[in-house]
């Protein structure tokens, strides 16, 4: 074979001894990108679905069905990632098995519908029975995994049955709510439990039972990824306004609603990707918890912007019940909670707090109200939102005129 070729790669068995937590050029897999393919469709259902609950007027019914969905989804997804930046072998074993949790995250998507259903037109008993046999494929195979680990790396094998432990109780509980007609609000109240187990065993495998290799930067750009995934519905949402709006053809709305849609969703991306996540994490492991607990509520808030420019579709197409100014904060609430979620991350994550912050929200409540204001006085949708977009941009030009200083602090400081 020629050098300037490279070599075929042979996916035989290889055992799982754990990655280099410091591997040069460490990035995400092919295997890891089809992955995330699923989440589309899981996040894609669920935006869907909260979309047509607040069309609806179910709000607040609708609202913790989603984030009941979400949570789920962004669980399954987080606790693959962790776990691959740490073990994967990428050999056939490995394949087959993300194969199968990709199967869960499906059925998974597919419980989604009803289990809505039965919160928001119902309201007598959770139906999450689909939900919860999708979650048991994913996690029936993560144990399958972790076992693989607990046995080839018998250095880490504490952490790693701690995690199977959890795992396995937190099922038995999930199976147990399944199975037993509670009604919404005790099955909700329940789920607490499993909910604890859940997100409690992680932090104990890591924090007291030795922990597991994970590379900070691969984690960092996994989850970069996954926001870039979630930015989609916004995306998703503004074409269907856009579909409705030109049934009448080419107009000023058009290019008004595709403008805000685009800036709205853009500047939620710059923003994240201004801070140095893999940097941070690199030194500052202890704050990976934070970090990816955290993360579930963003993934929420901007796959809700998603499900509130698509309520935007519906009041455009004269097919919600809302008013004009419940419409819009169907996408302001959401942009300010992402707001909220992102500074108090970053404060967290760098373990500091930068006053000009405080300036840059206070400008940034501006254009949270000022929509909110302007619908009460009937103003045009599509103006409503093109000056809500405006709203995570101070974030962006407040960090490229003076922000990006006290980002340099941060890295200096690491450094030191």
């Amino acid at each position: 074979m020629s050098e300037t070729h490279a070599p075929t790669v042979r996916h035989r068995t290889r055992r799982m001894l754990g990655r280099d937590p410091h591997e040069p050029g460490r990035a995400s897999t092919p295997l890891e990108l089809l992955f995330d393919l699923t989440f589309v469709v899981a996040f894609g259902t669920a935006a869907n679905e909260l979309a047509h609950a607040l069309a609806a007027d179910h709000i607040g019914s609708g609202i913790a069905a989603f984030a009941f969905a979400t949570f789920g989804v962004s669980w399954a997804w987080i606790n693959f990632t962790w776990f691959a930046s740490a073990y994967d072998t990428d050999d056939w074993v490995y394949r087959l098995t993300t194969m199968l949790q990709m199967v869960g995250v499906l059925i998974f998507a597919l419980g989604i519908h009803p289990m809505f259903t039965s919160v928001t037109e119902h309201g007598e008993t959770l139906d999450n029975d689909v939900i919860v046999w999708g979650y048991v494929v994913m996690r029936v195979a993560m144990l399958f995994q972790w076992w693989r680990a607990a046995r080839h790396d018998p250095g880490r094998g504490t952490a790693c049955r701690t995690y199977i432990l959890s795992i396995g109780v937190a099922q038995v509980l999930w199976c147990a709510l399944a199975l037993l007609d509670f009604s919404v609000a005790t099955t909700f109240a329940l789920i607490l439990v499993p909910l604890l187990v859940e997100v409690a065993g992680p932090a104990y495998a890591e924090l007291r039972r030795g922990g597991t290799p994970w590379h900070a930067h691969h984690i960092a750009e996994r989850y970069g990824l996954m926001v870039i995934i979630t930015l989609g519905e916004g995306m998703i949402g503004t074409m269907a306004a856009i579909n409705v709006l030109a049934e009448d053809g080419l107009s000023v709305e058009i290019a008004v609603f595709t403008l805000a849609g685009t800036a709205l969703t853009f500047g939620i991306w710059w923003s994240y990707f201004v801070v140095p996540t893999g940097e941070i994490l690199h030194v500052r492991r202890n704050r990976s918890f934070g970090f990816g607990y955290g993360a579930i509520v963003l993934f929420g808030t901007i796959v809700a912007i998603g499900a509130g420019l698509h309520v935007a579709a519906y009041y455009l197409d004269h097919h919600s019940k809302l008013h004009l100014t419940g419409t819009v904060l169907t996408v302001v609430v959401p942009v300010a909670l992402f707001l909220a979620v992102f500074y108090a991350g970053y404060s967290w994550l760098t373990a500091s707090f930068d006053t000009f912050h405080l300036v840059l929200l206070a400008t940034t409540v501006v254009f949270l109200v000022v929509p909110v204001l302007m619908a009460q006085a009937d103003v045009e949708l599509v103006w409503c939102l093109l000056m809500l977009s405006a709203a995570p941009w101070v974030t962006v030009v407040g960090y490229e005129t003076v922000g990006y200083r006290h980002n340099a602090e941060v890295l200096e400081t690491l450094e030191g």
